[in-house]
Formats: C-alpha cells, sequence, structure tokens
C-alpha cells in the first residue's frame, strides 16, 4: 500500500487532565501516515484523484479546534474516524501526536500517543 506522511503539523489544542492544561491551548505536533491505492492519481497526474495532503491538515485543525478532551487517545480516537470518513480513498490511517509542553515539564525528550487504524471490510 503506498502511504502520503504529514509530519509535525503543529495544532493549539485544549486537552489535558491538570488544572494548567485547562487553562489554555497548548501546542501539539502531529504526525499522520495515511496508506492507499496511489495508481489511479499517478496514471492521471490529476490532483482530484489523489490524497490531498492539504486538505488533510485543514481537516486536523479544523477537528481539534472543536474538541475539549482531557486525553489524547480520546482525541485521537475522534480524529481517526473524521479523517477516515471524510477521505475514503485512505484505507488506513497512522497518527502520533507529541505533546512537547508535557515533555519539557517531564524532563524527556518527548510524550505522546500514537494509533492506526484503518477501514472494516
Amino acid at each position: 500500500m503506498d502511504t502520503i506522511h504529514i509530519e509535525g503539523l503543529r495544532v493549539d489544542a485544549l486537552v489535558g487532565v491538570y488544572a494548567h492544561e485547562r487553562e489554555g491551548t497548548q501546542p501539539l505536533l502531529f504526525d499522520l501516515t495515511l496508506a492507499f491505492d496511489n495508481r489511479t492519481p499517478a496514471a492521471s497526474d490529476d490532483v482530484a484523484d489523489a490524497l490531498d495532503y492539504a486538505a488533510v491538515c485543514e481537516a486536523v485543525r479544523a477537528h481539534v479546534a472543536t474538541r475539549r478532551d482531557q486525553l489524547l487517545e480520546t482525541l485521537l480516537e475522534s480524529l481517526a474516524a473524521r479523517v477516515l470518513a471524510q477521505f475514503p480513498q485512505a484505507r488506513e490511517l497512522r497518527i502520533r501526536v507529541h505533546k512537547p509542553e508535557a515533555a519539557r515539564a517531564l524532563g524527556c525528550a518527548g510524550v505522546g500517543v500514537s494509533i492506526t487504524r484503518g477501514r472494516r471490510g
């Protein structure tokens, strides 16, 4: 299966369990890998046949802006469902989110969550 990659997409989000995390947004960094069959757009050389990564980025930003989840896991589940629904040519989606402010507070290089979701059937 072919893939497109979006790495380090910064989106400010209201997410977290602790009171200081609920006071305002914080940056999240998203890495997405979407699996799809690239043969049709490769043959047509037409962007209308391709998986539009600019549209995927906008969908991520729009979705995250509407959420107020405590857990990254909850945010990622809802985001995966939205992306797979909005982009039917994607057969599988891997999302990894980094929470850089939490990592800094913990004194480590990185913390986050990854999920992989695909279509049934």
